[in-house]
């Protein structure tokens, strides 16, 4: 090879890792920026934590960042039971979990329940008092978080492909307003402009885990079925008398009944601080979202005072936009269930009352492939009702 070539080829190479160089010392410099501003969100937090409130309602503040569930679920033991109950496993020892929930999330001031893997699966928790459509957008800050730190030091430049953990994404929802057992959420859902195949796409599986849903569930996690049990009654108390007399009712009852009674009797004083704490959140934002989300049906675009609103009027326009898919979904299987015959009364009913758009996704596969209506709802398990 010429000697000129030879030059160039090494040029070249050093230039590549110059590149590097440059890239890696960028990334320390972006890590010890995170680091200062997370002790600094750490410090601020700490000084707001030694504020006294008031005697009358020691409700917890912000900065009490642990939840009731993620403090339970917390123990290995409880996550895995849940973990096991969620995805059908026997798993027994408890140490197989290697939990790496993000401490302090850096995105939006958020930070995520639970995270953990097992056996080479990265499992995300969230649980959720109050509906939010935001969850897989917040998911998704959470699993680049995740990889980023998992991933330090890999070369991301190289030929060699880098295995990455199978990602899952689980909510656990026990608000008040009514939703269906299990349901999917979507990153896609969220996009200004729908496409059939999102070059982008998160799956995010939401568990109604209100007393009397997913009995099967609850059956195969004790931990969970005694946490849905201490929420209603907290709720059910708070009905009748003072919140802060309400919750120590709940939890004193549920000691003696054997309800969640080792968690309680261990974290008694924690549990009463953070259940006033997060019913009072719950009802506030209920509140509020409710007035936004009214506004946002009617105004669109248009920009409310309070973060209340604010959010209550993004959720309305996601939910609108989602609910015109739903629609026009089931609009579409009874046009090409029309092609087959008059669709019978009851079964055009039951099509355009299902409210889950995997199912209307499927449902218009089965209309295109069914040769006539009768095969269509024995294909499809309906029933002319």
């Amino acid at each position: 090879m010429p000697k000129s070539r030879r030059k160039v080829r090494k040029n070249a190479g050093s230039q590549g890792d110059n590149r590097r160089n440059v890239e890696k010392n960028a990334g320390k410099t972006t890590r010890k920026a995170v680091q200062k501003s997370t002790q600094r969100t750490t410090q601020k937090a700490a000084q707001k934590s030694t504020q006294k409130t008031p005697a009358e309602h020691p409700s917890a503040d912000r900065t009490y960042k642990a939840r009731l569930f993620a403090m339970i679920f917390s123990e290995k033991e409880n996550l895995l039971e849940l973990y096991n109950a969620v995805n059908g496993t026997h798993y027994e020892d408890a140490e197989l979990l290697e939990v790496n929930t993000l401490e302090n999330a850096i995105y939006m001031s958020m930070r995520n329940d639970l995270s953990f893997v097992i056996d080479s699966r990265l499992s995300l928790y969230e649980h959720q008092s109050t509906r939010n459509p935001n969850l897989p957008l917040r998911f998704l800050f959470y699993i680049a978080d995740l990889y980023s730190g998992m991933l330090r030091g890999a070369d991301l430049y190289g030929r060699k492909r880098i295995p990455l953990d199978t990602p899952h994404f689980l909510i656990f929802y026990n608000g008040q307003e009514a939703m269906p057992e299990r349901m999917t959420l979507r990153l896609s859902d969220s996009f200004k402009i729908a496409e059939e195949t999102p070059q982008l796409e998160l799956t995010a599986t939401m568990w109604n885990i209100n007393i009397g849903n997913n009995r099967r569930l609850m059956e195969a996690s004790r931990t969970l079925r005694d946490y849905a049990e201490y929420t209603s009654r907290v709720r059910e108390y708070a009905r009748k008398m003072p919140l802060e007399k309400a919750v120590k009712y709940a939890v004193d009852e549920c000691i003696r009944e054997g309800v969640l009674a080792d968690f309680l009797r261990k974290n008694r004083a924690e549990a009463i601080k953070m259940s006033i704490y997060e019913y009072d959140e719950e009802d506030h934002k209920r509140i509020l979202r409710e007035e936004g989300r009214e506004e946002g049906w009617e105004e669109g675009r248009k920009e409310g005072r309070r973060e209340g609103k604010i959010e209550g009027r993004m959720e309305g326009k996601i939910e609108g936009k989602i609910e015109g898919k739903i629609e026009g979904k089931a609009e579409a299987v009874l046009e090409l269930l029309e092609e087959l015959g008059s669709v019978p009364p009851g079964l055009r009913e039951r099509i355009m009352r299902e409210r889950d758009l995997d199912v209307l996704r499927r449902l218009h596969k089965l209309a295109a492939r069914a040769e006539n209506l009768e095969e269509f709802v024995r294909l499809s398990g309906l029933e002319d009702s």
